[in-house]
């Protein structure tokens, strides 16, 4: 993993908000919060919030006493998630490592994380964290995201950029957020972390965008893809979004699109 891929600064925290949590992040948040709230838990931490999707769906399920620790490693889009969420007595925001959790052992029923392990340098490092800070029987729920061909605009931005930059192609969009999708090597790594029952489920939904440059202008430019490009020199950023958002047009037309995305939901318990 490029360090490029785990920055989440600039303008791409409103950008990731406004644009991609719409486009496939929104319904696989209020099915996390679902499996999280129905434990009833009274203390829940989530790793790897981001922008607060997650959060916004959670919270509204749990108790009015709950203490629900919100962290991520990146702190722009810590703070554009607490000022979207608002007051709230329950949620304390904390910038945190999920390789380092700054908490000590059993103190939370659920841990949760969206789409944020495959980001982990060390995911087995990260999972034994969420195991040290459940209480015995607490329950550690995340997702991560299918192979990239079960992912449809995630994979058509990837191929039309590889037209762009033939040489050089950026393939941040398969090599993280769409490369850890191997059933059996999370069961292994889960297990290896402490974790005696794994269970995993496909989920599939439609993502759907009112034109193809919203599917495009998302992708490039609300994701650490944007890094990638700009990388490849700083005025390539639209010219790239362009050619995108005209490779899908020509496989879908030029006014509303849809496509699936398809994910791993995955809850282990010791």
């Amino acid at each position: 993993m490029s360090a490029s891929d785990k920055v989440f600064a600039g303008s791409i925290p409103k950008m990731y908000d406004d644009w991609m949590v719409p486009l496939i992040f929104a319904g696989f948040a209020e099915d996390l919060a679902q499996r999280a709230a129905s434990v009833s838990p009274s203390a829940v931490l989530e790793t790897a919030a981001g922008t607060g999707v997650v959060t916004r769906a959670l919270a509204p399920k749990l108790f009015a006493d709950a203490r629900y620790v919100v962290t991520d490693l990146n702190q722009p889009m810590l703070d554009h998630a607490a000022q979207r969420q608002g007051q709230d007595r329950r949620i304390t925001w904390q910038q945190a490592d999920a390789l380092v959790l700054p908490f000590l052992n059993a103190q939370f029923d659920v841990v949760c994380c969206q789409f944020g392990a495959m980001f982990f340098p060390d995911r087995i490092k990260g999972y034994l964290e969420a195991k040290r800070v459940l209480k015995p029987g607490g329950r550690f729920v995340f997702n991560v995201w299918d192979r990239i061909a079960d992912n449809v605009f995630a994979n058509d931005v990837t191929n039309a950029l590889a037209e762009v930059f033939p040489n050089d192609p950026p393939r941040f969009l398969a090599r993280v957020p769409h490369g850890y999708h191997d059933e059996r090597l999370i069961k292994d790594e889960l297990r290896a972390a402490g974790f005696s029952r794994v269970d995993v489920e496909r989920r599939s939904e439609q993502s759907r965008a009112p034109t193809p440059h919203y599917v495009a202008t998302a992708y490039c430019q609300g994701t650490p893809l944007r890094n990638e490009i700009e990388a490849r020199g700083a005025d390539k950023l639209q010219a790239a979004t362009e050619h995108a958002a005209a490779a899908i047009a020509k496989l879908y037309g030029s006014g509303e699109v849809t496509g699936k995305i398809q994910a791993l939901v995955i809850s282990a318990t010791e």
